[in-house]
């Protein structure tokens, strides 16, 4: 049976496609601006009673707390997303982040409520982390379900895209406030980037209303084929669920160690936070190039070999990538965001979605991709600032990190190795398409 296609045709898809994009960038400007600024500032006005390392660990301690939420998000989202329909879950995912955003932006600090500060802030994570554990599912699934036969990798690459783009968005508004003097940006500018998160929320919201429900799942619907307890029928097959959650820890380990964590390390290494932030910038603005044409290429050749071959880039990387980070130097600095992030994780996680999607049949595709590329984003990034902060404060040297994000990439190598391709997948069948491995791929 081939895909169903949307009733409006192309016009629609692409209406889904910048919905996807812009939505995503909302949601991931609103996550990645709390690690932003978890690395700047949270330790010293959440956790003040601890000394600077602790206190940096306790803040990417409430980073991890989103993402532990994240696959929780994915499983209560997924559930209602395959039972009721995707639009109206990415309706609400994108509500709550913003809402969670917002009310961050205006909590006092412990020196003004005493505990109670961290304990709101870990709260408020938590919000943004079910929230967004929903939100790319849903983004993602409905791109690819309304592209049909059309290429599923250039166009889901739109929704992959607004992880860049929200971090260039995050890392340029809070670069604007960073110019402010030190006591200023403490006291009031850190709160600056998440209070305009009402504005992104409104642009998101006005797209996301105009788009049709996924033509697969109002078929599915009307023929009454939805699954009635999707994680179940998720669960009893679980190496779908497994494969999916591995392949995703790679791209997310980097993710996190070129980005957050990079911010507070290279900080703490004597760089200033301008520098720091244009690296990731430049980082992210690569990214936006990288992205679309690993995705079109995973349409030409398979999604495996090019996920494979940004994970062995990763790897191969890794530890160049942190001696340059360790030369004090801001060109080399730069060159290793770009190449850590801008290329070697942009090459592994642009055709993400599509083979996630393509994964899953349409009966539980919501619940089983938010479910595999969530807990991808826990195992991968929730504890990786965490863990990388506990090993340079043991050995004092960047070579533990870089061995972190070596074996992440390993992990993605490995389970890609062990999946078959699924870029000839039919989307509209109950069970996704067990097909041949394009030609010189190994199966």
């Amino acid at each position: 049976m081939p895909d169903a296609q949307p009733a409006h045709g192309t016009s629609q898809l692409r209406r889904v496609a910048l919905s996807g994009l812009l939505g995503t960038a909302v949601e991931f400007y609103d996550f990645l601006v709390y690690g932003t600024v978890a690395a700047l500032v949270f330790g010293d006005l959440f956790f003040p009673e601890a000394d600077s390392s602790v206190g940096t660990i306790a803040a990417f301690g409430t980073f991890a707390a989103g993402y532990v939420a994240r696959p929780l998000g994915g499983i209560v989202f997924g559930h209602f997303g395959d039972r009721l329909g995707r639009k109206s879950m990415m309706l609400l995912t994108m509500v709550l982040m913003g809402a969670g955003s917002f009310l961050i932006g205006c909590l006092p600090t412990y020196d003004t409520i005493g505990v109670w500060a961290p304990v709101l802030l870990v709260l408020l994570r938590v919000v943004q982390g079910i929230a967004i554990g929903g939100e790319w599912g849903g983004a993602t699934l409905m791109v690819a379900e309304h592209a049909g036969e059309r290429p599923r990798g250039l166009w889901t690459s739109f929704t992959q895209l607004g992880a860049p783009l929200g971090t260039v968005l995050s890392t340029a508004v809070v670069t604007l406030v960073g110019t402010l003097p030190d006591d200023q940006f403490r006291a009031w500018g850190w709160r600056v980037p998440f209070l305009l998160s009402l504005v992104l929320l409104g642009a998101g919201l006005y797209i996301r209303l105009k788009v049709e429900e996924s033509p697969l799942f109002t078929a599915a619907r009307r023929e009454k084929t939805t699954a009635r307890m999707p994680l179940l029928d998720v669960l009893r097959k679980p190496r779908s669920v497994l494969l999916a959650a591995c392949v995703g820890i790679g791209p997310f380990t980097a993710q996190s160690l070129m980005t957050s964590f990079m911010i507070s390390y290279a900080v703490d290494s004597g760089y200033s936070r301008s520098q720091v932030l244009t690296g990731v910038t430049v980082a992210s603005c690569t990214a936006l190039v990288v992205m679309p044409l690993a995705s079109i290429l995973s349409d030409r050749v398979g999604r495996r070999p090019v996920v494979l071959t940004g994970a062995l880039l990763s790897a191969a990387t890794a530890f160049p990538v942190f001696a340059l980070a360790d030369s004090g130097r801001p060109g080399l600095l730069i060159l290793a965001c770009v190449i850590g992030h801008g290329i070697a994780q942009s090459t592994m996680y642009g055709p993400l979605g599509a083979l996630l999607t393509e994964m899953f049949g349409t009966r539980v595709r919501y619940t089983g991709a938010s479910l595999g590329y969530q807990t991808a984003t826990l195992l991968g990034a929730g504890f990786s600032p965490l863990i990388a902060s506990g090993l340079l404060a043991s050995y004092d040297t960047s070579a533990p990190v870089a061995l972190l994000l070596t074996a992440g990439a390993a992990i993605t190598a490995l389970a890609v190795w062990r999946i078959r391709e699924t870029s000839g997948t039919t989307l509209a069948t109950e069970e996704p398409a067990q097909v041949r491995p394009k030609e010189g791929v190994p199966s």
